[in-house]
């Protein structure tokens, strides 16, 4: 079923899928706060109240397209390739956090 050339996921691991269930969470989150912080600089300007830079904003966006990006290896790739690409959208994330969050 499916796409022509599709891979067959179900002689991964359990924890591979799951690992990669994972980054693609992370990735679409890291999606999703980018808008939001879009949206809120916009409300933020609108206002004239102070709200989250243009850096910020920038920097999240660059993230979350490299995140998906590299989600999207991950799903299409198989093995340890499959892994490093997941496990590289998780410290994507976290650095991204960290860097712009706990600072």
């Amino acid at each position: 079923m499916g796409r022509a050339g599709a891979l067959n996921r179900g002689s991964e691991p359990r924890a591979l899928r799951l690992l990669r269930g994972f980054a693609g969470v992370l990735a679409g989150g890291l999606v999703a706060l980018a808008v939001v912080l879009l949206v809120a600089g916009i409300v933020a300007r609108v206002r004239g109240v102070p709200g989250p830079g243009a850096l910020m904003i920038v920097a999240h966006f660059v993230v979350a397209v490299v995140a998906v990006l590299v989600q999207r290896r991950a799903d299409r790739t198989r093995g340890p390739g499959a892994a490093g690409a997941a496990l590289a959208v998780v410290a994507l994330t976290a650095g991204v956090l960290a860097a712009q969050w706990l600072v």
